[in-house]
């Protein structure tokens, strides 16, 4: 029989957010202290007796505010609290009594098996009284999720989760609100937390009874603007430098097995997805060349990791060679016969006559994704038949 004790084993609290649940807040307290002693209400500004109801419960950790500040702003704050007392996991319950209590020995039976993991509570959407919006929502978020991290995880909206408090402990985070719980994942599985879906029941009231807080319009526009600043830190940054990292003789042979000479693709769009990486890589979208590379290479359906990785011929020790190469491409199809010196090709060399550059630029991918492509599609048909 699951006791509190089992939490207390493995250094666990619960938090609770609250703003204005008044109608169930007691009961989902009352139902948490059952399986641990150490739960923590964070009272978010409510308007209603809230307050008064959490007052008249001793047993429970009341941190309280006056001003609404937001569901993500409830949860840092109910993080920083379970840090300071020492926990090294907490688990967050919602206040409106969606979520079951006797599903928390599932989360310490997962954490038990993957510590200091992120485990993530996972929804059933076809149940009955299932908000529209709820599943078109996490389809919305579970795709940026997945395009921001390479992973894929059902649910990414649920508030029922098991947080490694610890392992965020030295995190910094941007938003307040409900798109916090969207940033914090794509931030843990950044940092290489393993990011775990736990199936859980979840019970939703009738729509005449349900408490939503919810704004479709307003959340979903600071939803919409954290995934823009997500993705493009993820491709500017993140996934470049583990790309890098991730240059072991092992990891180049599985790639090289997994996207080439075990592909199901032909050789003619493996060279494609090559050709078209080097050429995104060149093309003079400077910042946006990875992100734009991604979304076309979707499109088109080539090898959208061959791709990535082809695009990454920018890289810094490529610039000169690359920016001397647009340049004098340019100067050629212009008639200028004047050209720098390698050594001395610069930015600011090619700022001063930036239509040569540009124009350059897109010739000179063009004529190095050809090259990539013919290289790489000579290469494939030798080493496949070989193999074959």
């Amino acid at each position: 029989m699951f006791t509190q004790k089992e939490l207390k084993q493995i250094n666990c609290c619960i938090l609770i957010p609250t703003y204005n649940n008044a109608g169930t807040i007691r009961q989902v307290a009352t139902d948490a202290l059952q399986y641990c002693e150490d739960v923590f209400v964070i009272n978010d500004g409510s308007t209603d007796n809230t307050l008064d109801i959490l007052h008249s419960m001793p047993d429970i950790r009341v941190v309280s505010y006056a001003q609404n500040k937001g569901k993500g702003n409830a949860l840092k704050t109910g993080i920083k609290a379970a840090l300071e007392a020492g926990f090294r996991y907490a688990v967050t319950i919602d206040s409106d009594g969606q979520h079951f209590t006797e599903d928390i020995p599932l989360f310490v039976e997962k954490i038990k098996e993957n510590p200091d993991s992120f485990i993530v509570g996972c929804r059933n959407f076809e149940q009955e009284n299932m908000p529209g919006k709820n599943t078109f929502a996490n389809k919305f978020s579970n795709f940026w999720f997945k395009l921001e991290t390479g992973f894929e995880l059902p649910d990414t909206q649920c508030g029922f989760r098991l947080y490694p408090v610890k392992k965020l402990e030295k995190m910094y985070f941007l938003t307040g609100r409900y798109e916090f719980e969207l940033e914090v994942l794509v931030r843990a599985a950044w940092k290489n937390i393993p990011v775990i879906p736990l199936k859980i029941k979840v019970y939703y009231a009738p729509e005449e009874e349900r408490v939503s807080h919810f704004r479709p319009l307003r959340d979903f526009t600071r939803i919409s603007f954290l995934n823009a600043f997500l993705v493009i830190i993820a491709f500017l940054w993140v996934k470049p430098f583990a790309f890098f990292r991730s240059l072991t003789r092992e990891n180049i042979k599985t790639f090289l097995r997994r996207n080439f000479t075990e592909s199901r693709d032909s050789n003619l769009r493996l060279a494609s997805a090559a050709g078209f990486g080097v050429f995104m890589g060149i093309v003079p979208i400077w910042g946006y060349q990875m992100l734009v590379a991604f979304g076309l290479a979707h499109v088109m359906k080539l090898n959208k990791w061959i791709v990535l990785v082809f695009s990454n011929i920018s890289i810094p020790p490529m610039i000169p060679f690359i920016l001397f190469g647009s340049y004098v491409t340019g100067g050629f199809l212009l008639g200028n016969s004047v050209f720098p010196q390698f050594h001395t090709i610069s930015f600011e060399v090619v700022a001063a006559d930036l239509l040569q550059y540009l124009l350059g630029a897109v010739v000179f991918a063009l004529i190095c994704g050809a090259l990539a492509w013919l290289a790489t599609f000579v290469v494939l048909s030798v080493s496949r038949k070989k193999r074959s």
